[in-house]
């Protein structure tokens, strides 16, 4: 079982304090926005054996476990992650496995350099995702019904908007939204200015379930981003809810910390609030426009205390145990890698005391108990 030391990523839109509070650590002014667990070459842990790249490169039989190896390959399929979002993250979507193995394909014969700013497929992964929250946590998941949008857009007062409530009317619902979002992103850049300008204000205005989008405005000031964001579902998760997001939902997270786990890829096509670069054919080819339930997940319990989040994909999984009291121990050890990491309380996990924001690598097969007092996340495979 291996302590890991890892790397936090200063994303602009990060909060500054709350990663740094959930370790007990002075904040140091500066956005601390994700601290990746895992194997991502951009950023890998790091153990008294090397990086976790390194180390799951020199044995990944031993490491990761035949059944892993055999059904991902050779290098760890999960990224987990702790996600400080003190401003909105860029309104993006994520291809399928099918998309992304076509679109890296087609990108890699026509000699688009990986590192790019228009290149939109870094890898030929999928890249579904699950957050769960540690705090209340505002995010954007999925379709509203068009006639809701509408009813939102409309209610704002902004003639600009009008053509888009008229479209949201049409049938079917589809191609309603097609045709909407199609006509947000390829509109004249300056009418859009003017036209979230006027829907900012109003947002302003009128409070309530118009307040996160005001928010959005405040900090993504003219982005068509902000009018597409009013036809995605608003959730507010209560520490311990999560959220699954598969291929093709549109999504954003704007407040709060959670665990964040994923499988290892890069792959995002942005819809707005970003200067990076949005591909709008491209992202319309992978959008799949249906309104949608973000579906809120809680853990389903098992006898053991384990607490899991169901998803459809096995790439990762995600658990947590939140223990009472220090004297019972709970045996984790899996044929499939593990990280433990600690949220709450004090955890001993093998030979490593952890606290939070603390997390090890356990590697197939190894023996893995946890006891203490406080919550610890598992993250591993389905293989």
């Amino acid at each position: 079982m291996d302590r890991l030391d890892n790397t936090i990523r200063p994303y602009a839109w990060g909060s500054p304090t709350a990663i740094p509070q959930l370790l007990g650590v002075e904040p140091t002014g500066e956005p601390q926005a994700e601290m990746w667990m895992g194997a991502h070459p951009g950023a890998p842990s790091r153990t008294g054996r090397g990086t976790l790249v390194e180390v799951v490169g020199a044995d990944p039989e031993k490491e990761l476990g035949p059944a892993a190896v055999a059904k991902f390959g050779p290098r760890l399929p999960f990224l987990l992650k702790l996600l400080a979002a003190g401003a909105p993250l860029s309104l993006q979507v994520h291809p399928d496995l099918a998309q992304a193995k076509e679109g890296y394909a087609d990108e890699e014969r026509r000699g688009i350099p990986v590192d790019a700013p228009h290149r939109n497929y870094k890898d030929a992964n999928h890249k579904p995702e699950l957050i769960c929250a540690l705090t209340e946590f505002d995010g954007l998941c999925g379709f509203r019904a068009p006639l809701e949008a509408a009813a939102l857009l409309d209610d704002l007062g902004v003639d600009s908007l009008k053509p888009y409530v008229d479209l949201l009317h049409a049938h079917p619902e589809d191609a309603a939204l097609r045709e909407v979002l199609t006509a947000i992103l390829t509109a004249d850049p300056d009418e859009t200015s003017r036209t979230v300008a006027e829907a900012a204000a109003a947002c302003d205005r009128l409070g309530g379930a118009y307040a996160p989008y005001a928010d959005i405005a405040h900090h993504y000031p003219g982005d068509p981003g902000v009018i597409a964001a009013m036809l995605l579902n608003h959730v507010r998760l209560q520490p311990g809810e999560a959220l699954y997001l598969g291929a093709g939902i549109p999504h954003a997270y704007l407040n709060g910390l959670g665990v964040e786990i994923m499988a290892n890829s890069d792959n995002v096509l942005r819809c707005g609030l970003t200067p990076k670069h949005v591909d709008v054919p491209e992202l319309l080819r992978i959008v799949r426009f249906l309104p949608s339930d973000p579906g809120v997940l809680r853990p389903e319990a098992s006898p053991d205390g384990e607490e899991v989040y169901e998803t459809p994909i096995d790439e990762f999984r995600l658990s947590r145990y939140v223990l009472p009291e220090a004297g019972t121990a709970h045996d984790l050890t899996r044929p499939t890698p593990q990280i433990l990491l600690c949220t709450a309380g004090t955890v001993r996990a093998g030979e490593h005391d952890l606290t939070p924001g603390r997390s090890v690598f356990v590697p197939a097969g190894e023996k893995a108990e946890v006891s203490g007092t406080g919550t610890v996340f598992r993250a591993t495979v389905v293989a």
